[in-house]
This record gives structure tokens, sequence and C-alpha cells, in this order.
């Protein structure tokens, strides 16, 4: 098994507005440059177990990235994650969102299923933890803003 990927921080703002704006603001805060298409007209993440995460490009087409697992507002969303990959090598990412004190959100991101990857798993695994790192800024940045 290879050692999934944990990343913990706190948010200055509750968990339910946390794990709203996660969900559904996925669209506002979520860079298009780190998308398939690089420039998608919309991006998705349907609130409920089954939904779909896909962005969709100016000319409609819809590029699935992953499938919502778990759906628990406002503590826990899981889902399969496959951005340009195929379905079957889809790894796994778990979010909890809970209280840390003094009106703060405690996020804690669980990424595994490597494995799933074959020889390259390592290699997806050191990306993902920089794709991750320069993620998460845009996501505390849009919870900053005085658009939520």
């Amino acid at each position: 098994m290879i050692e999934p990927l944990e990343l913990i921080f706190e948010i200055d703002c509750p968990p339910d507005h946390a794990f709203g704006v996660w969900t559904e603001r996925f669209d506002q805060w979520w860079p298009r440059g780190h998308s398939v298409s690089g420039d998608p007209v919309e991006i998705v993440l349907e609130p409920r177990a089954g939904g779909r995460i896909y962005e969709r490009t100016a000319d409609g087409t819809e590029i699935d990235w992953g499938e919502v697992t778990v759906w628990q507002p406002p503590e826990r969303l899981a889902y399969l994650w496959h951005i340009r990959r195929d379905r079957a090598d889809a790894t796994d990412v778990e979010l909890t969102f809970s209280e840390a004190g003094d009106g703060t959100t405690r996020l804690r991101i669980l990424h595994s299923g490597w494995e799933r990857l074959g020889a390259g798993a390592d290699e997806w695994r050191n990306a993902n933890r920089g794709g991750w790192n320069g993620l998460l800024p845009h996501f505390t940045s849009f919870l900053d803003s005085k658009e939520t």
C-alpha cells in the first residue's frame, strides 16, 4: 500500500460555510487552469452521492473528473478522482470539515488509492501533493473574499 496524502489545515469560518463553499461554489473558486481543457466555461460538482464532477467547455463538451461517493453535509465529502485519467484509475479523496473552536474549521483531506495507478503511482502521488498545495490557496482566498 502506498501512503495516502494527508493535508490538515484550519480555515477561518465555520464548518458548514467551508463545506458549502467547497461544494456549492466549486465553480467560483476552482482555478480554470487546473482543468483538462484549460479554460472551461463551467466546473460542476453535483451535490449528492453518485453526483458527477466535471467541466463543461465552450462547445458544450462535458469532461468527467470524478464521482461523489460520500455526501454528508456539512461534515464529510468523498469522491473518486480521475481528472486526466481513466475512471478505472481513479484515486479516492475524502474531505472532513470539523469544528476547530472559535468559529474555525479543521479541514482534513485524505487522498489515497494510488496503487490503482500501477508503476507510476509514486510519481502521481508526489505530483498531487504539489497540486493540492497549489489548489488550496484558491479555496482559502475565495473564503476570505467578500464574495462568500
